[in-house]
């Protein structure tokens, strides 16, 4: 029998209860704070200020009014406030009063997914119907008719479409879109701390082909961008856009208390440290939460945790509650899907959702009461947006962080303060690695011919237009270039890997369907023969890669393990850019091939089989970062080898923390004796071609992250290192002496 109640007893109840508080290690407060409100500024115009006041709002908070102010000035813009502060209305009434005053006028929404586009086009568009005017604003992407996409480009005031779409689907066709381009007065970019990475690096040069073509209509567009809290918002906003931009973070909304626990499961084998499951700890905890009729968001990181959660829930309280109270929200759902699932979170007809990072994103799903993760989402950002979810306003809140076995959520839930003592991570992009640069010349150079001497952006084009001409894919006539072969260029970019050869993903089960694609370095890990891949909610396992032909063939198959593939790398340096002795910043080329992989078992972790995989070796150019040890302080090689690997495995674990990336975007290789330093040597490198900034980021970051191992080490109560702190069983004085090589590594010994 279910007893409703409020979230205020449930802390109390967790807090007396054994079974939970004697697995919490940190128990976070964040203190309630009132809102702060402003006037709504004189450049609303009073049509506007009507639909506000219909709506209940005779004040603005006070980020939404600096905000329109700065816009209002000729600003560009990057508001940066927490989940569910408003920030919507920061770009939707400047953008709403300018068309008032223009009608001819344009603007360009930009969101980082499709879903979250359409998502977004509700609010808006009620707010267009409240004017009672000829305003006209139409998502434009993928399912998109023929029919409507002609009223879009001729009658759309707003269009709200994804970067892929704009890549794509409407700059190579810009002669179509005359009237949007030759009256556009707003970029709008929601959701900014997103493009980061590989899809940063190439949104950036997105943005230089649509300043380029807004230029040859004769407009010159204002940039209003929202972002998540990051630590480097203007330095985003402006490597993006290549605009001065100004920060708003004046923070108005309110906030109601929150708690954030951090808990981590029971072991349940002392001897191999494994713990409890993060899932059935997730499970016990929300089902908890539900049963007191506390409503309530789990975020897991993937679709098949999300499916897994789901299945739990449900089967707990489908005779108490019914099944539609607990529902899944992840990518793949149609969008009446998503839509009636976020009004029926609002009205609080479910009481609990189970989503991927699909609901961490500004989707409006009203007020819930307690978030509960499942494993570290990646960021810190990431875990601040997920948190936000809960408590929206002034209600209390409850998140509690879900530790799984994973070295990276170990180390989270042992020292929360890496989360809790410093802002969130910068966002990093190479708006200028070489191969996404050329790609998006190319693609700029077929939507306009180039000039002699014509900029890209900030860069200078002439060695590559004398390359792409000599690669006969440009012909030069009278200073000018012009786009000469019979391809479409930006159909075979995609902007979410920098890899110009992707493997396409052929599901077998049914019938042949493309169900993804890989960048081909990842593929030879993840894609070999026997692989078990997830896509969705699915396993699949691959039945053959064929790397000629860039095709991975796939058959859906349930099995209880997952796979592991071994790399053998071989890395040389190609030229130190910037050095202090101990540390070096560079290119690298990299070899590797993959030899064979094994079997894993979900729960135990324990290698259940092993093959081989017979790929050709692949050679990766990129940067790295590498630091050299100091033999001073091993006794032996044997000793020297065990420091190497110590050393190495902590780096590996916190850089993401401080880079804000996967952990499989930062790659890392160990040389006992390196052909280049002739030391003991840990290089870290991107694995992306040409990389993306983050080895150069960690070069720049290096003293805070060695800052963070060396605190790591030394707080943890083992004597001489342990699987937790140094990644290994230690002995001896070991522990001491991975201490003695960080602190040599950071020039502090």
């Amino acid at each position: 029998m279910r007893k409703k109640r409020s979230v205020e007893e449930m802390i109390h109840t967790l807090k007396t209860d054994p079974s939970f508080s004697s697995h919490v290690t940190h128990w976070h407060t964040v203190d309630a704070h009132p809102a702060r409100y402003a006037d709504i500024p004189s450049s609303v115009p009073a049509d506007l200020v009507r639909v506000l006041n219909e709506r209940g709002i005779r004040q603005l908070y006070t980020h939404q009014a600096e905000a329109i102010e700065q816009t209002a000035r000729g600003n560009s813009t990057v508001i940066v406030t927490p989940t569910a502060s408003g920030k919507t209305l920061c770009y939707n009434l400047p953008v709403l009063s300018k068309m008032i005053e223009q009608p001819n006028a344009r603007a360009l929404y930009l969101y980082p997914t499709k879903a979250l586009a359409q998502d977004q086009n509700t609010d808006l568009m009620s707010m267009v119907e409240a004017l009672e005017g000829d305003l006209r604003c139409f998502t434009y992407d993928g399912d998109t008719s023929p029919a409507a996409r002609t009223k879009v480009r001729d009658a759309g005031n707003i269009v709200i479409t994804n970067p892929d779409m704009l890549h794509s689907g409407i700059l190579p066709h810009h002669t179509k879109w005359i009237r949007l381009f030759e009256n556009l007065e707003y970029i709008v970019v929601d959701e900014l701390h997103t493009y980061r990475g590989v899809f940063g690096s190439h949104v950036a040069n997105v943005f230089r082909r649509l300043k380029r073509i807004c230029a040859y209509y004769g407009s010159h567009p204002k940039w209003i961008m929202t972002s998540a809290t990051i630590a480097n918002p203007v330095e985003l906003a402006e490597l993006l856009t290549e605009e001065d931009v100004v920060l708003v973070d004046n923070n108005g909304a309110p906030q109601g208390k929150k708690h954030l626990i951090f808990y981590n499961p029971p072991v349940v084998n002392e001897a191999l440290g494994i713990r409890r499951s993060a899932t059935l700890e997730t499970k016990r905890i929300a089902s908890k939460l539900v049963e007191a009729d506390i409503q309530t968001i789990v975020f897991a990181r993937s679709r098949v945790r999300v499916e897994v959660l789901l299945t739990y829930l449900q089967e707990l309280t489908r005779r108490e509650l019914g099944p539609k109270s607990i529902v899944g929200y992840r990518g793949g759902y149609l969008p009446s899907e998503r839509r009636e699932i976020e009004r029926r979170l609002r009205d609080g007809e479910i009481k609990a959702v189970v989503s991927t990072n699909a609901l961490e994103l500004g989707v409006d799903i009203g007020q819930l009461q307690a978030c509960v993760l499942n494993g570290y989402p990646g960021t810190v950002a990431s875990l601040w947006q997920q948190a936000g979810r809960a408590g929206r306003r002034n209600s209390e809140a409850l998140v509690i962080f879900v530790a799984s076995s994973s070295s990276l959520d170990q180390l989270v839930v042992d020292q929360p303060d890496l989360i809790l003592d410093r802002s969130p991570e910068a966002a990093r992009l190479d708006p200028n690695n070489l191969i996404i640069l050329v790609d998006h010349i190319k693609c700029a150079a077929f939507e306009l011919p180039f000039h002699k001497g014509e900029r890209f952006g900030t860069v200078e084009t002439e060695d590559v237009l004398e390359f792409l001409t000599d690669a006969h894919v440009l012909h030069e006539r009278a200073d000018k270039y012009y786009w000469m072969t019979d391809s479409f260029p930006a159909h075979e970019i995609s902007l979410r890997t920098s890899d110009q050869e992707n493997v396409v993903i052929v599901d077998q089960t049914a019938k042949h369907e493309v169900i993804g694609e890989m960048d081909t370095f990842s593929a030879m890990t993840l894609l070999h023969d026997e692989a078990i891949y997830l896509h969705g909610a699915e396993q699949y396992q691959v039945e053959k890669l064929d790397f000629e032909e860039k095709k991975a063939y796939v058959r859906q198959v349930d099995v209880d393990y997952y796979t592991d593939a071994n790399l053998a790398v071989e890395l040389k340096v190609l030229e130190e850019n910037k050095s202090d002795g101990v540390k070096t910043f560079g290119e690298v080329s990299v070899i590797a091939m993959a030899t064979l992989f094994k079997k894993i078992k979900f729960g135990t972790h324990e290698n259940i089989g092993s093959g081989p995989i017979h790929l050709p070796e692949r050679e990766l150019h990129t940067t790295a970062t590498w630091f050299t040890l100091d033999e001073r302080f091993a006794y032996s090689e044997a000793d020297m080898e065990d420091q190497l690997e110590a050393v190495s495995d902590l780096l590996r674990r916190l850089a993401p923390l401080y880079l804000m990336c996967d952990s499989h975007d930062l790659f890392t290789t160990l040389q006992m004796k390196a052909t280049h330093t002739n030391k003991p040597t840990v290089f870290l490198y991107d694995r992306y071609p040409g990389g993306i900034g983050l080895s150069e980021a960690l070069y720049r970051d290096a003293s805070t992250i060695l800052d963070a191992a060396i605190r790591t080490v030394e707080d943890c109560p083992c004597v001489s290192g342990c699987p937790r702190c140094v990644g290994m069983v230690g002995y001896g004085d070991f522990k001491q002496q991975v201490i003695n090589q960080l602190h040599a590594l950071k020039g502090t010994i």
